[in-house]
């Protein structure tokens, strides 16, 4: 038997006035202090600010793809349009035509965000009536 009266015995039977005492208290982590504080002060949000340097960063880095790409093709080639003969670098035609496709795209995709935003309001309007 144990010596301890109040301890669990040698038969290892339940306590019967409950469990033992877990020790002394453990401080909260960072992350439980800012589950229980306001959202506004812990929290940093996703600004436009941010949005604008990620967007930099990874143009700058396209940009630095590109370059290196010209760099590499400088052979030139011929090309001929409509009648037109002209010779670029290979990696500035190329880069070229892309840029014009991106430009072409963009413009797309201008006329349809005018086109929502002509329906959003006259159903705006409607909704006012």
């Amino acid at each position: 038997m144990s010596t301890d009266p109040y301890g669990p015995s040698a038969q290892n039977e339940p306590e019967p006035y409950g469990p033992p005492n877990p020790g002394p208290p453990v401080p909260p982590t960072d992350s439980e202090i800012a589950d229980h504080t306001s959202p506004s002060v812990n929290k940093v949000h996703f600004t436009r600010a941010a949005a604008l340097w990620s967007a930099v960063i990874g143009g700058f880095l396209i940009l630095i793809v590109l370059l290196i790409f010209i760099a590499q093709n400088t052979e030139s080639a011929e090309f001929a349009f409509f009648g037109w003969q002209w010779q670029l670098p290979l990696g500035v035609a190329i880069l070229l035509a892309a840029v014009c496709g991106g430009l072409i795209a963009a413009l797309a995709g201008m006329a349809r965000m005018v086109q929502l935003r002509r329906a959003a309001k006259k159903n705006y309007k409607a909704a006012l009536r």
